[in-house]
């Protein structure tokens, strides 16, 4: 994994929170931002019994997510993730220069 750092967390925190959950489950979530790595390119994790894997990872800052991200982030929109984001962790500033890693994952097809 040389061209990536070391992970800040482990891969089963990646998608907790319960209704990021059940979007993911739906298909409705196929991204997960983090200040730090969490798994890489092939790495799997369980949510609720079905198997996910990491598609992609990649650093990009909080300025160049779009629409369409946070959609597949699992929000709305990108002003509703934006406030969310700032109402869950307090005291934060939404710094567009912040530099984040995009975990892109897809279910794992079981036939």
């Amino acid at each position: 994994m040389s061209k990536y750092p070391e992970k800040s967390c482990e891969i089963d925190r990646l998608v907790t929170h319960e209704k990021l959950v059940a979007a993911a489950l739906a298909g409705k979530k196929s991204q997960q931002r983090r200040a730090g790595v969490y798994g890489y390119p092939g790495e799997q994790f369980v949510l609720e019994s079905t198997t996910f894997v990491i598609t992609d990872l990649r650093v990009e800052t909080l300025r160049s997510m779009t629409e369409e991200d946070a959609v597949n982030e699992g929000y709305p929109n990108l002003e509703f993730y934006r406030n969310l984001i700032i109402k869950m962790h307090p005291g934060m500033e939404w710094d567009d220069s912040q530099e984040v890693w995009v975990h892109e994952f897809a279910k794992v097809d079981v036939d």
